[in-house]
């Protein structure tokens, strides 16, 4: 059985981007812990289950991210649930996760479904204006991450920079207030250097739109965080 809480490195892909057969299965031989299927604009079942079928055919462990109930379909290792605490709207706190369950609750597998206490940090990110966040300073997403781990008990608290490089400090800080709580950390990370240096304060990086981008670069970041334990 795989185990989330040892995962270091994670390639993330977007249903409504194309990738070819042999750039995935460069991703899922690669040697990254797992492959996430997500994202924020128009993510439809078809696009889901067409990845889901085509990383199958690998050994590599498949996670939904779910960004929509219309999405979700069985067939995944796990289900990560995104809960958005610096957003100003409840429903993606609370709401979508109610419903989620009220729809789903009587066939849900609980060991393999993970909530991940979210917090975006680009207010130029389409998800950040998707799920109506607001900025938070240091301080904020200091709360935010003792919140998520003593609070709200959850496995994960993803720090979202959504395609641009964050701040490595604030990063390590937000490291040094959490125990049991897994630091997850993505965006902007375009190199194996960058893959390096986020990898020295989180706990598991995510890769997403250098894949699309440059598929070596991609490829590279993984051998750079595996390389430096």
């Amino acid at each position: 059985m795989y185990n989330v809480k040892t995962w270091e490195h994670v390639f993330k892909l977007d249903p409504n981007k194309e990738i070819s057969d042999q750039d995935l299965e460069k991703l899922c031989d690669s040697g990254t812990d797992a492959i996430i299927v997500g994202g924020t604009d128009d993510v439809t079942l078809d696009g889901v289950l067409d990845l889901l079928a085509r990383v199958r055919r690998y050994t590599v462990p498949v996670v939904l991210e779910i960004s929509n109930l219309d999405s979700i379909t069985p067939g995944f290792d796990f289900y990560f649930v995104p809960m958005v605490l610096n957003s100003n709207n409840k429903e993606w706190v609370m709401d979508l996760q109610h419903q989620a369950i009220r729809e789903y609750g009587d066939i849900m597998d609980w060991e393999e479904l993970f909530v991940e206490g979210y917090c975006i940090l680009n207010e130029d990110a389409k998800a950040f204006r998707h799920a109506e966040c607001n900025l938070p300073d240091h301080e904020d997403v200091i709360a935010y991450a003792r919140m998520a781990e003593h609070m709200f008990k959850l496995p994960i608290f993803y720090m979202e920079y959504s395609g641009t490089y964050g701040d490595e400090a604030l990063v390590e800080d937000v490291k040094q207030v959490l125990d049991e709580t897994r630091l997850f950390y993505g965006g902007g990370i375009t190199s194996p250097d960058e893959a390096k240096q986020m990898k020295a304060h989180a706990d598991c990086i995510i890769v997403g739109n250098v894949i699309y981008d440059n598929i070596k670069s991609a490829l590279k970041t993984v051998k750079a965080v595996k390389d430096n334990n």
